[in-house]
């Protein structure tokens, strides 16, 4: 089965590096020509209408480029191209401009001149080796020397004797088993590549970060108001209205204690049952703004004691070296909350588990079930909110939902970790 999961493996790294590598050379020699030329006749103006449809072409195809990329490698490569400008429309010099001074424009051109030779090269080294060593297995001759009537069997040129013969096909079998080996390391050094060229610089980043991180400050304090108004009205219609009543009833026990003891005693009664009600409210109400037990046992005790009041078990693994700052660590914890709540009500799912770890200067959340699948972020969803959540902080969520399941939900926030603290369980008698 092994042996099976190998050669299909290999098969299918081999097939899809050659159509990227092989295949795809002509359409970077045409998609070359063509951005030339379009820029060439700009002179006449030919090129002014010409040069942005190019580039429309010559995007679609990076970004398919891009998008396979993703999902046979694993490479995420973001767009880098500047936003289009409003109201230009494809024949006027202002787009034609747009163009020119996106440096992305100038770089989809270099990656396609360097990915013909790059991708006939990986692409021609798996074929090549695969067939080398298939020919070697089933011993089809080679003409060597045509002139002297030499031929060869697999890797032995020429044959010399039974000895040399014996050696071609475990060496052609070895020839094989690499090439299908490293066909997927080709593949995913293929898709380098294109995020060396296809993925956005520096500046670039730096550029795109601001940008969200503008447009998430946006959300959060949208979000803070929100939540500010939600707790007003929490604290007016519950724990202030009780309050009130609570002032009310020992105003009239007051009121009735020298002329009907016995009433008021049942004011006072029903004054002590309003404030521990109302206390109930405020303890709630806290828990929703900054849970105690994070404040007591951390993030990893605080989802471990989440997991238990859940209807579903939920294994909770990993120890952190230290603590995050006390708003990372509440926003990893209402996140993975808000993921365990998904879970419940929408996968079906029998089980679930959660796993923290750090590294290299990021906390990282999983949230995993053994559910139905085809859980997607978007507007709308139940995974919205965790986006916006960890979007304050600079964090990123990653979803892995193929339909029939399992669903993964990978949480990254980058913080940086205090010294953990001694608690007094651990305290030495």
């Amino acid at each position: 089965m092994k042996a099976w999961l190998f050669t299909r493996r290999g098969l299918i790294g081999l097939g899809r590096v050659a159509l990227l590598g092989i295949v795809a050379v002509p359409v970077h020699l045409v998609l070359v020509a063509l951005t030339v030329a379009s820029f060439v006749t700009t002179l006449a103006g030919v090129g002014l209408v010409l040069a942005p449809l190019v580039q429309l072409l010559v995007r679609a195809y990076a970004n398919l480029r891009r998008r396979l990329a993703r999902e046979w490698c694993g490479v995420e490569i973001p767009e880098p191209y500047r936003p289009r400008p409003d109201g230009a429309w494809i024949g006027r010099p202002r787009r034609w401009m747009w163009l020119v001074r996106d440096p992305a424009t100038w770089r989809d051109l270099l990656w396609l001149l360097g990915g013909a030779p790059v991708g006939a090269a990986l692409g021609g080294i798996a074929v090549a080796a695969l067939l080398y060593g298939v020919q070697g297995i089933i011993l089809v001759p080679v003409i060597i020397d045509a002139a002297t009537g030499w031929y060869g069997y697999g890797v032995v040129w020429p044959l010399d004797d039974a000895a040399d013969f014996m050696l071609v096909p475990p060496q052609g079998v070895l020839i094989t088993v690499g090439a299908l080996y490293a066909a997927p390391w080709l593949l995913w050094a293929l898709a380098r590549y294109d995020f060396s060229l296809l993925g956005p610089t520096r500046s670039t980043t730096l550029a795109l970060r601001v940008d969200r991180l503008t447009e998430t400050r946006t959300q959060v304090v949208d979000a803070q108001a929100a939540e500010l108004r939600r707790i007003e009205r929490d604290l007016h219609d519950g724990a202030q209205a009780r309050i009130v009543a609570l002032g009310m009833s020992l105003g009239m026990a007051e009121d009735l204690v020298t002329r009907d003891p016995e009433a008021a005693q049942a004011l006072i009664a029903e004054a002590r049952e309003a404030s521990g009600k109302a206390l109930a409210e405020l303890r709630l109400l806290v828990r929703g703004i900054h849970p105690p037990v994070l404040a007591e046992r951390g993030l990893t005790g605080g989802l471990r004691a989440l997991a238990l009041t859940l209807p579903l078990p939920v294994t909770v693994e990993g120890e952190l070296p230290g603590r995050p700052p006390a708003p990372v660590e509440s926003a990893a914890y209402f996140a993975a909350a808000e993921a365990l709540a998904n879970v419940v009500k929408h996968s079906g799912a029998t089980q679930a588990w959660v796993s923290l770890s750090y590294l290299g200067g990021a906390l990282y959340l999983t949230v995993g079930d053994d559910g139905a699948g085809g859980a997607a972020p978007g507007p709308g969803s139940g995974l919205a909110g965790v986006e916006r959540r960890l979007a304050a902080f600079d964090g990123s969520l990653l979803v892995d939902s193929p339909a029939g399941g399992p669903t993964v939900l990978t949480m990254e926030l980058p913080c940086a970790l205090s010294s953990p603290k001694i608690s007094p369980s651990s305290a030495t008698g």
